[in-house]
C-alpha cells in the first residue's frame, strides 16, 4: 500500500494501531519527514539504572496517545516514524552497565582506578565503548540527515546524543542547544568516564559549530560546573532557583521565556533531559531532583521558541526510566509527540 492509500485509510480518532509505527502511525521510516532513532544504552548512569528500556516502553505506551494537537492542524499527517531498536546495543548496554557498577562501587569504598589494575581496565573499556556508540549514532543520524530526515534521538542515558550533535554539526556551519535538565552536567570525565551522562554538555561545547548553550530548569551542580557557567560566555544557565525566585517577585513566565529565547541562534538543537521536569512527572528517572518544571510549562517555552521563528534541527529525549506501572513512559510518550511536531512546524 502506497503511502496516500494509507493516509486515506488511516482514522486519526480511531485505537492506535499496535501493526503500525509509533502512536500506530501509518509511517515508515522512508515515508517520515521525522525520524526517532533509538538507543537503548545507560551504561555510565551514576544513581539508578532502567533508561535504557525506555525507546521500548515509550513505544508500547505511544498507541494510547491520542493524535489530535490542538496547536498543529492535522499533527498525525506531518511524518513521524521511528527505527527499530538495536539489540546488540541494548545487550551490549546491559553487560557494560554490570562492570560500571562495579567500578562505581569501588570508586565510592576509595579505590583509586589509576592504582587498580581492574579498575584502570574497565575504565578504558567503558571509554573506547563509548566512543564506538558515539560513532554508530553519529553514521546513523547522517544517514538520515542525508535523506533530509529530521532526526530525533530518544535514548537511553543523556550521553547518547554527543554522536547525533557531531552528525548536525557537518551539516549547519552554527547552532545553538536549548538544554532542558535538572543538572549542568558540564562534568569533565566524571568519574573517569569520557562519555558519562553527567559530561554530555561538558563535550558537547567543544563542538566548534555549537556557539550557544542555553540551559533551563538547573538545580543540581557542583562548584567546578558553576565556575565553567560564569567564565564561559557561550553558557547561559537559567537556574531554577532563579526562575522560582523571579516569579515570587512577579515575573512571568512568559517574560522569563523571552529572555531564554533571546540568547539563542536561528539554529537550534533542543535537549531534552526528562528529570528536567518535576519528578512527580518522572520519579523513576536516573536521577531525579526535587524542583523542576511542569510539563505544559516547559513545551510553552519550546512553543514560543517555534513561534519566534527559529528552526529546531533535531532534538533528543532522554533519562526516561519506564519503572514498574510504566508512568514515566507515559510521560515521555506525550512529551515525545509534542516535542515532534513542533519540531517539524518549525522547519516548515
Amino acid at each position: 500500500m502506497n503511502l496516500n492509500d494509507k493516509l486515506e485509510t488511516f482514522d486519526p480518532n480511531g485505537m492506535g494501531d499496535m501493526n503500525g509505527n509509533i502512536y500506530g502511525l501509518p509511517f515508515d521510516s522512508n515515508e517520515a519527514n521525522l525520524v526517532i532513532l533509538p538507543v537503548p544504552w545507560e551504561v555510565t548512569v551514576s544513581y539508578q539504572a532502567g533508561t535504557a528500556l525506555a525507546p521500548e516502553a515509550i513505544r508500547e505506551a505511544s498507541y494510547q496517545v491520542d493524535l489530535f494537537d490542538p496547536l498543529v492542524k492535522d499533527a498525525w499527517k506531518l511524518g513521524i516514524a521511528m527505527q527499530e531498536i538495536n539489540q546488540d546495543i541494548k545487550e551490549k548496554s546491559h553487560v557494560l552497565r554490570q562492570k560500571a557498577e562495579k567500578y562505581i562501587n569501588e570508586l565510592s569504598l576509595g579505590f583509586n582506578s589509576e592504582e587498580n589494575a581492574e579498575l584502570n581496565a574497565t575504565r578504558n573499556e567503558i571509554n573506547l565503548e563509548g566512543l564506538k556508540l558515539n560513532e554508530w549514532v553519529k553514521t546513523a543520524s547522517l544517514e538520515l540527515l542525508n535523506q533530509n530526515k529530521i532526526v530525533a534521538l530518544l535514548g537511553g542515558d543523556h550521553s547518547t546524543p554527543l554522536g547525533l550533535m557531531h552528525a548536525l554539526a557537518e551539516k549547519h556551519p552554527a547552532f545553538g542547544i536549548l538544554h532542558i535538565d535538572a543538572h549542568a552536567d558540564l562534568r569533565e570525565a566524571y568519574e573517569g568516564f569520557e562519555f558519562s551522562h553527567a559530561s554530555i554538555m561538558f563535550n558537547a561545547i567543544k563542538i566548534p559549530q555549537i556557539t550557544h548553550l542555553v540551559q533551563v530548569g538547573i538545580r543540581d551542580y557542583c562548584e567546578d560546573e558553576f565556575s565553567l557557567i560564569k567564565s564561559d560566555k557561550r553558557i547561559s544557565t537559567f537556574f531554577d532557583r532563579d526562575i522560582r525566585h523571579q516569579q515570587f517577585e512577579g515575573t512571568n513566565w512568559v517574560s522569563i521565556c523571552d529572555k531564554i529565547i533571546d540568547t539563542l541562534p536561528e539554529k537550534v538543537y533542543l535537549s531534552f533531559d526528562v528529570d528536567g521536569l518535576d519528578p512527580k512527572l518522572c520519579p523513576n528517572t536516573g536521577t531525579p531532583v526535587p524542583g523542576g518544571l511542569e510539563l505544559e510549562q516547559s513545551l510553552y517555552l519550546v512553543e514560543k521558541l517555534v513561534i519566534s521563528g527559529r528552526t529546531i534541527i533535531g532534538f533528543d529525549l532522554n533519562e526516561v526510566a519506564p519503572g514498574e506501572d510504566e508512568w514515566d513512559a507515559n510521560v515521555g510518550a506525550r512529551l515525545l509527540y509534542r516535542l515532534a511536531n513542533m519540531c517539524l512546524v518549525s522547519n516548515k
